[in-house]
């Protein structure tokens, strides 16, 4: 009874619902940056070290937001602080846990060291 039950599941599965749709979190170029915001998508730029305790609590805040459909076309860009000094200068970024939301080109809001997760939402909200 267990294995035909399993079977019909199994069976049926293709046929269910398509799994949700996530943000895309992509390694920072500025082209690729660049073509995001000449295509008018969200973006949400993250500014973030290996070795930063804010920027460690910040990350699994960001990937629960990622999986959350309303956010499926959101275009998520991680700097590394410490090897991407020029793009740090391009985006006016001083620190690492720098959180940097943009609606197409223009910047629509900015956080340092933000951990709180409703506030994080509110910042990346504002490039929908």
């Amino acid at each position: 009874m267990i294995r035909r039950t399993l079977l019909a599941l199994l069976a049926a599965a293709p046929f269910g619902l398509a799994p949700a749709q996530a943000a895309d979190f992509l390694p920072y170029t500025p082209e690729a940056l660049a073509a995001a915001q000449k295509a008018g998508k969200p973006i949400l730029v993250e500014i973030s070290a290996p070795w930063c305790p804010i920027c460690k609590t910040q990350k699994p805040i960001l990937a629960k937001l990622g999986a959350d459909p309303r956010f499926k076309d959101l275009q998520v860009f991680d700097v590394d602080f410490d090897s991407q000094k020029p793009a740090l200068k391009a985006l006016n970024a001083r620190m690492q846990s720098t959180l940097i939301a943009f609606k197409g080109e223009k910047e629509v809001g900015r956080s340092i060291g933000e951990t709180q997760p409703e506030w994080i939402e509110g910042l990346v909200e504002k490039a929908l």
